[in-house]
């Protein structure tokens, strides 16, 4: 079987009956870093039985055909990453969909996750959310990113490393504005555990000066916008019949780009014929 299983983000306690099982009987193990892996088992006072191989980015796709054998072979694989969940902005997601492509048995050990951790600390409406994985490095990328965001209604979710965290709050301000509500999460579950609240120009301010550790951002949603009145649409309808669009289709465009009711503008642009 193929197991993939949470680790603690940072203290040792998070760490579930069931990983402590896995790790004691697993044939192998595919660790992100084996060394970070050695040091959490022996933190839990755990001995590792199993084969330990390294299984991050670079070497992910070359450990497929390996692993798989052995699943294939009747072994339990069990897949961890440095913290928090496998394949969730972490290797791990190449060899579930190729086990789950030849229908070969695959669990989960549920546990710590740095994403819903900090949801929950950012003190945001948190009850839709979307995780961004981690923010774009370069600049027009970047702008682009927040650009999608600046309506998005949910929560959003996003890591980012402590020296590119000044720079990408700064081009948060620019696009989606000074006031947006959000929270930097530094060191979940760590010693030095670190939640900074406020608006984006508050937070962008903050992370001018020296930021360590792990960082997770939420942003709040966008607020709902009001939709104006029906009425005030109908001459954008009637410049663009003017132009010689179809009734139906002027309707249909403004109404979409406006959020109203596409029958209402219709007969509000009869009516006013």
């Amino acid at each position: 079987m193929l197991v993939l299983a949470a680790t603690p983000l940072g203290d040792a306690r998070d760490a579930s009956v069931r990983l402590r099982e896995a790790i004691a009987t697993a044939d192998v193990v595919a660790a992100e870093d084996t060394r970070r892996f050695r040091a959490l088992a022996a933190a839990l006072d755990v001995p590792v039985r199993g084969t330990v191989l390294s299984h991050y980015d670079a070497v992910e796709t070359a450990r497929l055909p390996g692993l798989l054998d052995d699943v294939r072979a009747g072994r339990t694989v069990l897949v961890v990453t440095d913290a928090g969940m496998p394949a969730v902005s972490d290797p791990g997601y190449r060899l579930v969909a190729a086990a789950a492509a030849e229908d070969l048995p695959i669990t989960c050990l549920p546990g710590p996750s740095a994403v819903t951790t900090a949801l929950v600390l950012s003190g945001l409406p948190c009850d839709r959310f979307c995780f961004e994985g981690f923010a774009p490095r370069k600049g027009g990328e970047r702008s682009r990113w927040l650009a999608q965001l600046v309506s998005e209604p949910r929560a959003v979710v996003f890591f980012e490393s402590p020296h590119r965290l000044g720079e990408t709050l700064r081009a948060a301000v620019e696009v989606l504005g000074p006031d947006r509500a959000a929270a930097v999460c530094r060191e979940l579950t760590k010693t030095y555990e670190e939640v900074r609240r406020g608006p984006l120009a508050e937070l962008a301010e903050w992370a001018q000066g020296e930021v360590r550790g792990e960082i997770t951002v939420v942003l709040a949603g966008a607020a709902p916008t009001e939709a104006p009145p029906v009425e005030s649409l109908v001459p954008a309808v009637q410049e663009r019949v003017a132009e010689g669009e179809r009734l139906k289709d002027a309707v249909a465009a403004v109404a979409q780009a406006a959020g109203v009711p596409k029958r209402e503008l219709y007969n509000a642009t009869l009516q006013s014929s």
